[in-house]
């Protein structure tokens, strides 16, 4: 199951207002690198045939197969980083260089 934080789905939901893509699905993909760190990627995408579906806040999200694996438990946040600069993260518990967000 992937989670998406309320600020995450509102800029999702912007972003597919200003480039025209509202009603398109959210592919998420994610892959291994060389060093067993995840790489991520995103964008508005069709469902392919063998795309596994995971329904978010009213956001349809799809990942192949292969990303399914790497992205359960996933929560994707949309957050300031530096002052004035925010960007989506990936809390994924099952990439080795996580740590999980003190309370």
């Amino acid at each position: 199951m992937i989670t998406i934080t309320p600020a995450a789905a509102a800029q999702i939901k912007l972003s597919a207002e200003q480039g025209k893509t509202e009603g398109m699905s959210l592919r998420i993909a994610a892959s291994l690198d060389d060093d067993k760190s995840i790489h991520y990627g995103m964008g508005f995408d069709d469902n392919k045939e063998d795309d596994v579906t995971v329904p978010a806040d009213d956001i349809e999200i799809i990942v192949s197969v292969t990303s399914a694996e790497l992205l359960k438990n996933t929560t994707i946040d949309f957050v300031e980083l530096e002052p004035g600069k925010f960007q989506f993260i990936f809390l994924n518990p099952n990439d080795p260089n996580y740590k999980a967000p003190s309370e």
